[in-house]
């Protein structure tokens, strides 16, 4: 196994809206999507990802996340979710449990990019697993989510989608062991 990040091409993608697809480097450019499907990113060769995703939006929006087994989402009722927001001179935070989905980011503007790294722990493990998520957009705003899902379940692939609208952007995955 090679060491540092290791750049990870999705098997397969889908996606709803205007179009997806893997890039010449084994990342997904996507258009006006509303829902984008990564298939085959998680195996056994590492046990952490990292995805970095650049993406705008026409309206400002909210970005979740469902584990995906083979191409089944897992909607069950056992994510939950952390946050922190920096904006300015405000600070706030809160929690959510008992949700269907997990808390991927925000964009938070339609005129800057949202860069986010986003973590993932153990998605192919046979285990509860952890994300987590540090973004900022030209704002500048910064956020931070981590979120949790309870199954100890084995997943190779995640979707990502908006609370409204659409997006349009870029995504890659690496895996890394710690």
């Amino acid at each position: 196994m090679a060491n540092g990040l290791i750049p990870i091409t999705p098997t397969s993608i889908s996606h709803t809206g205007t179009s997806a697809t893997i890039n010449a480097n084994g990342g997904v450019d996507f258009t006006a999507a509303t829902e984008l499907n990564l298939i085959g990113v998680f195996s056994a060769d590492y046990d952490n990802y990292l995805i970095l995703f650049d993406a705008t939006c026409s309206a400002n929006l909210n970005l979740y996340y469902r584990w995906l087994s083979s191409t089944t989402p897992a909607t069950g009722t056992d994510y939950t979710y952390q946050s922190m927001y920096a904006s300015g001179g405000t600070l706030s935070s809160g929690r959510l449990t008992g949700l269907t989905y997990g808390r991927w980011g925000s964009i938070l503007s339609t005129s800057y990019p949202a860069g986010q790294a986003f973590h993932i722990y153990g998605p192919f493990l046979a285990a509860p697993t952890v994300t987590r998520n540090v973004s900022a957009d030209g704002g500048p705003t910064m956020q931070e989510f981590v979120s949790t899902h309870s199954l100890s379940t084995s997943y190779d692939g995640i979707r990502v989608f908006p609370s409204a609208s659409d997006f349009t952007g870029t995504v890659r995955v690496f895996g890394y062991e710690e």
